[in-house]
């Protein structure tokens, strides 16, 4: 992969959204994202360091399987979707999804 640090279309298409948890958020250092189902940790680590700009220690995944419920009698199945959990390097401090990218 390229070196270059440019945020681009590419990078929001990986990054969907943070996942914000009572969980996720105890961690010091590290941020939890839902990703595409198709990413790969160096795909994902190359987005957060573009967009947030921010030096990333590392990054875990997880595929968190969509539970099957009821409505109305009829059962259904929601999604999968992936999770990347990334650890920033020390004295990075974190990232802020309060403010406007």
């Amino acid at each position: 992969m390229a070196k270059n640090q440019d945020v681009d279309a590419r990078h929001y298409d990986v990054i969907l959204a943070p996942h914000i948890t009572e969980k996720s958020m105890s961690g010091e250092g590290t941020i939890t994202f839902k990703v595409a189902n198709d990413a790969t940790k160096p795909q994902i680590k190359e987005a957060v360091e573009a967009i947030f700009d921010k030096k990333v220690m590392s990054v875990n995944t997880i595929v968190a399987k969509g539970k099957t419920k009821r409505w109305k009698g009829k059962p259904y199945k929601r999604s999968d979707f992936k999770k990347a959990i990334v650890r920033l390097v020390e004295g990075q401090g974190s990232i802020d999804f309060t403010d406007g990218i």
